[in-house]
């Protein structure tokens, strides 16, 4: 949807830009750059980030853009607030010494993984380079999946793998972004924007 068919500017940029900011800190958890005693700090964050993708799904849902606005409402929920409910909640009843069994988020992130890559074929009429995000996001989904459920064997190599595919799509994202907020204020192509898959 091109800017001019929006009732207000495109959100896009704004949504990709908390996306990316969701998937630099838990590269950063995930990679061993930071502590787990940085979740409260991360949990702060993922809440201004729901905050973003919730004006954003509104946006696209009264632009009639249904993929968009369901996967950033989606995001803005299970991202970012229960994302920042859950991290807050392991890191304090683990401060706390009390016992959590918190292999349950496996099977939540296995439905929500699940309803990602079904509708992430609707992403192919979108810029190639949204479909890869995507892409690279159900490949972190699936590693954080096997976290959960205990998987022990190769558990380092899960994580670096979940790891670089968030800083990857957080990357893409940021490039997205930047590539529809230039382009759209210049009226010409400052940073290319890829082609769909399926036009």
């Amino acid at each position: 949807m091109s800017s001019q068919d929006h009732l207000f500017a495109n959100p896009l940029p704004a949504g990709l830009g908390a996306l990316a900011m969701a998937c630099f800190g838990f590269f950063a958890l995930l990679s061993g750059k930071v502590t787990h005693d940085a979740a409260p700090i991360l949990a702060a964050w993922l809440i201004g980030g729901f905050f973003v993708q919730i004006v954003v799904a509104v946006i696209e849902f009264r632009d009639k853009n249904l993929p968009g606005a369901n996967v950033f409402l989606v995001f803005s929920a299970i991202f970012m607030l229960t994302g920042a409910l859950s991290v807050s909640a392991k890191y304090f009843l683990h401060k706390a010494g009390m016992p959590f069994d918190a292999s349950i988020e496996g099977w939540l992130w296995l439905a929500i993984t699940l309803w990602i890559c079904i509708v992430l074929p609707c992403f192919l009429k979108s810029p190639k380079i949204l479909f890869i995000l995507g892409s690279f996001l159900c490949v972190a989904l699936f590693c954080l999946i096997s976290l959960d459920f205990g998987v022990v064997a190769g558990r380092a190599m899960i994580a670096k793998t979940g790891a670089y595919s968030l800083l990857i799509a957080g990357s893409l994202a940021i490039y997205l972004a930047g590539a529809i907020s230039l382009n759209t204020h210049f009226g010409k192509q400052i940073l290319p924007i890829t082609t769909p898959f399926i036009k």
